[in-house]
């Protein structure tokens, strides 16, 4: 029985009748009186001969730049054909020797800014003072210094290990690169970041999307990748391409836990598996929680070339280092050409935000990306790789699945208990309603689905107000949100509640003798230990600040008071990406889950998503799926009945005593509850009367259950288990595959890669029927419909011929009758 309450995991969408969307807003910049800029609202100007998104170099000497906004989509695709240049370029260089000329005296050219309409005539912008909290926080932590000299040499040679030495030279570069100072790492960074030519996005107008629609890229995207899904069905099944129709192409989601390293390293081959096998390249979707997520990020990166196989040689070479040992980490922050893409984030998150919250969650991203984004041959690291926006180059086509990557934010609703008269209670009873908002990052838009409202993806990290983007005072914006920041906030299961802690140490605690009374204690105090979080998540900020009149009413008064995101690791409320994959508008057919969770059998992750069916009124979700309890307590019973609404106490009784028979009944008959390999449920659309608790869904043994007309969504389940046929590994006992482990040999990653194929192999068969009943349900049902269809029409074309060609309802005249 999973540990959770689904109640405090989710909350019920309210829905409004009406809804105003906020379109983009054409702004123009009038006027720049030194750094200070007035901002008035007009038509964007185009000059004759000026094309849509021409810039007048700063160092030209006028009193007028002249620009025109750019329409971001178009102006996307432009910039990803032509407009990459190679740092390495005859160009850049006198581009940098330009800037250094101009550090010499203190200041640096002003970047290009399309919004400029008016210049003082000096041509050039201060360099930004450094009395910013947070870049003071950011410096901080390149502060610190070891000195070793006051030692003695043998007492340092038997104390403190001889990588220690380097690190006072490592730290003290670092503190070099990052002081702003003309010519420093830094300061190239900043400048890069208020280029557009370097960032297009940041001159682009966002503006808040409020709609439960999908956004219009990943609408273009399902039909562009319909058309190579039916080839690859094709394959799969071994049926010939022209006799598919494209409406019976089942919609395919493939999804993988988190778990840390086992997680990318289980889910890795897994995907691998199922690519070879023929799947993969029928999904449609793919999603993510944690360690899976990573999976992802690498996936579109061009380290691996969007190869699984690839995926897991640069795993062997990258996994052998703890992601904190200092000498490599430091030194891949401190080498060129490393250093600019990894500390690109923090910097301009440091100088273009005043108010960034920093924490170990955007430390730790740092250390993350330093490890994975980094090839071995280090000098190949590719700056395409550290915006999720620029994975859209491998989906625009529909030649690869639509990534979805997840995070939530703990809302704990104390605003709204604020004016209450007891503020003891107040909070307790917050605390007890707390909840978790899911968000999803796609490359094509940042998305919450409680709040019904997103922005685009490369709008992620620059301030919004009232719906719309907050210019800084030189008329840009930040840069898009950079991968090592989100991938630390992916991953950041260190900021997991002490519940969550402790379930990834109770196995261990309950098998030491005299420890019995302890969990217990433990279990019992949950509901106060799942409030509490002993690392704060990281900080982004927040585009629904100041919305209160376009949101839902059920939306908490926190979201539109908090300038700041805090969000974390998704598998706080479900280590399954489950959610986003149910969202309206994706439709998917079938579910396709890895889970490499810690302990599969006892956090039933898909169990949890009953809760949310049932809120967001998903029909065909396969109520029940996951986990049967071996020996469910009557206190969890109960609760499941309370679910249920049991009209009186009789009718609860009676459901109760039902269940323990048929439960005493399977004890006899020796009713196996264990599940397999490969375990399949499939839900139902049939139309419910009652309002009692519909049968929990049982596993599927048979392919006609998946043909019933109102079969509902398909979930194939793949839990992470031992298997004997791969002898020394086991994912519950094996001390290496713990979540926390952040180090594995290229034999222990062998020997979870063989593992885990060699699970997908028990089931592959059972899978690849699965896909077929699916299919053969949705022709059959295409079918029947057309049919109905041309009976409908025959009658009508009858009737019209017993009226002489006359509609119905008119005379011989074509005049209206009663």
């Amino acid at each position: 029985m999973a540990a959770f309450n689904t109640s405090n995991h989710l909350r019920p969408l309210g829905r409004r009748v009406s809804r105003r969307s906020f379109s983009t807003t054409s702004r123009v910049l009038q006027q720049r009186n030194a750094l200070r800029l007035a901002y008035l609202y007009g038509p964007p100007l185009v000059l004759g001969g000026m094309t849509a998104g021409a810039l007048c170099h700063p160092s030209t000497p006028c009193t007028l730049l002249h620009a025109s906004r750019c329409d971001a989509p178009n102006a996307w695709s432009t910039w990803f054909s032509g407009n990459r240049s190679a740092s390495t370029s005859a160009e850049d260089a006198e581009k940098k020797m330009n800037k250094a000329d101009a550090n010499s005296s203190g200041v640096q050219d002003p970047p290009p800014q399309s919004r400029i309409v008016s210049d003082t005539g000096d041509g050039e912008t201060k360099v930004e003072d450094k009395d910013n909290p947070s870049w003071g926080l950011l410096e901080s932590i390149s502060s610190a210094s070891t000195s070793f000299s006051s030692l003695g040499d043998k007492v340092v040679d038997y104390v403190i290990p001889k990588w220690a030495k380097v690190l006072p030279g490592l730290v003290r570069k670092l503190q070099d690169e990052l002081s702003m100072a003309p010519g420093s790492l830094a300061e190239e960074i900043w400048h890069e970041a208020n280029d557009p030519e370097i960032n297009p996005e940041i001159t682009w107008d966002a503006s808040v999307r409020v709609s439960t629609d999908l956004c219009a890229e990943e609408k273009q995207f399902l039909e562009k990748r319909q058309l190579f899904i039916r080839r690859a069905l094709a394959r799969y099944l071994d049926i010939p391409e022209g006799k598919i129709h494209p409406d019976d192409v089942p919609i395919i989601a493939m999804c993988g836990s988190g778990g840390g390293l086992r997680a990318l390293v289980a889910g890795t081959s897994s995907y691998l598996s199922a690519a070879e096998n023929g799947l993969f390249d029928c999904v449609t979707y793919t999603a993510g929680v944690s360690g899976s997520c990573w999976l992802q990020t690498l996936y579109y990166s061009n380290v691996t070339q969007r190869s699984h196989a690839q995926l897991i040689r640069h795993l062997k070479n990258r996994l052998g280092v703890h992601i904190a040992y200092p000498p490599d980490a430091l030194d891949l922050v401190v080498s060129a050409p490393t250093n600019k893409y990894l500390l690109s984030g923090l910097v301009e998150k440091a100088k273009g935000i005043p108010d960034a919250e920093f924490g170990i969650v955007d430390i730790y991203g740092l250390l993350l990306a330093a490890r994975f984004l980094v090839p071995k041959g280090e000098l190949s690291v590719d700056e395409y790789d550290f915006k999720v926006s620029n994975q859209r180059r491998f989906t625009d086509n529909g030649s690869q699945p639509l990534p979805i990557y997840t995070a939530v934010r703990h809302e704990i609703p104390l605003a709204e208990q604020a004016d209450t008269k007891d503020p003891i209670s107040a909070e307790a009873k917050a605390r007890k309603e707390a909840w978790f908002q899911w968000f999803e990052f796609t490359p094509y838009e940042f998305w919450c689905e409680e709040l019904e409202a997103g922005i685009p993806t490369w709008a992620v990290g620059r301030k919004f107000e009232n719906g719309r983007t907050v210019w800084r005072e030189n008329g840009l914006s930040l840069p898009e949100l950079r991968v090592p920041l989100l991938m630390g906030v992916w991953g950041s299961a260190f900021c997991a509640t002490l519940s969550h802690y402790y379930q990834e140490i109770r196995p261990a605690v309950k098998n030491l003798t005299g420890f019995g009374g302890l969990d217990s204690m433990i279990s019992e105090r949950n509901e106060d230990l799942v409030k509490l979080h002993p690392i704060d998540p990281a900080a982004i900020p927040n585009f629904a600040y100041g919305m209160r009149d376009f949101l839902p009413p059920t939306c908490p008064e926190s979201i539109f008071q908090a300038k700041n995101l805090s969000l974390m690791d998704a598998g706080m409320s479900n280590n399954l990406p489950i959610y986003p994959l149910l969202r309206p508008g994706r439709n998917v057919d079938i579910l396709v889950a890895f889970d490499a969770s810690s302990d599969v059998r006892t956090d039933n992750w898909l169990k949890v998503a009953d809760g949310y069916a049932r809120q967001r009124g998903i029909k065909g979700w396969p109520v029940g799926a996951g986990w049967p309890p071996e020996d469910e307590p009557l206190e969890d019973l109960q609760k499941d009945l309370d679910k249920a609404q049991a009209k009186s106490e009789a009718q609860a009784q009676q459901k109760m005593e039902e269940a323990k028979s048929e439960d005493a009944q399977d004890k006899k008959t020796n009713k196996r509850k264990e599940l397999g390999y490969c375990n399949i449920w499939v839900g139902t659309t049939e139309e419910r009367t009652s309002e009692a608790e519909p049968p929990a869904s049982k596993v599927v043994e048979e392919d006609w259950e998946l043909m019933l007309p109102d079969a509902g969504i398909t979930v194939v389940y793949f839990p992470f288990l031992a298997n004997p046929k791969v002898d020394g590994v086991d994912p519950k006992t094996s001390d290496f595959m713990s979540t926390w482990n952040f180090v594995y040999t290229p034999e222990q990653i062998d020997s979870v890669v063989e593992l885990a194929r060699a699970n997908f192999m028990e089931g592959q068969e059972q899978t690849k029927k699965t896909v077929r009943a699916v299919y053969e349900r949705k022709k059959k049902c295409r079918l029947e419909r057309e049919e109905r269809d041309r009976e409908t029409r025959k009658r009508w074309k009858m009737r019209q011929g017993r009226t002489g060609g006359r509609r119905v309802g008119q005379d011989d005249h074509g005049d209206q009758f009663s």
